[in-house]
């Protein structure tokens, strides 16, 4: 029995989705439990800045993060009518994921850290491209084709 793409693809967006959506518990984090995994992830030799700026980007990201992953859990639902979406949505990926590499170069973070964030996103979108195509070449099974 081959593997069916649309339920692969289904799976991979509803995991993604639901593990995006647990960002909701650094939304409502005490910002002095987000400077202790700062220290602890040892990301930069500095301090955590406590400031509002990096209050409102670190809470505003994980509500963006929220927000993804419940947009990701709505196209599973139905991937042939959502094609169109879910390729935007992993070309966004693949791009997202390069601009996080420059970041994460420029501003020197850990290499473990660079090479576990962007090339992972980007390799995200091209999985999800690719499972997309080989929807849009698998024919649809009605249930009334079934038995």
């Amino acid at each position: 029995m081959s593997a069916n793409p649309e339920r692969i693809l289904k799976l991979i967006l509803q995991i993604t989705g639901g593990i995006m959506v647990m960002a909701i518990v650094a939304v409502f984090l005490p910002l002095d439990q987000m400077a202790n995994i700062h220290q602890w992830l040892n990301l930069e030799k500095t301090e955590f800045p406590k400031t509002g700026i990096v209050d409102y980007l670190a809470r505003s990201l994980s509500a963006f993060y929220v927000l993804m992953g419940m947009l990701y859990i709505v196209l599973a639902r139905d991937i042939r009518v959502y094609a169109p979406v879910i390729a935007f949505v992993a070309w966004a990926n693949i791009f997202f994921g390069l601009v996080t590499i420059w970041i994460d170069v420029r501003i020197k973070f850990p290499l473990w850290w660079t090479l576990g964030e962007g090339p992972f996103i980007v390799l995200f979108g091209v999985l999800i491209l690719w499972l997309q195509r080989k929807v849009e070449k698998t024919p649809v099974v009605m249930e009334d084709d079934i038995g």
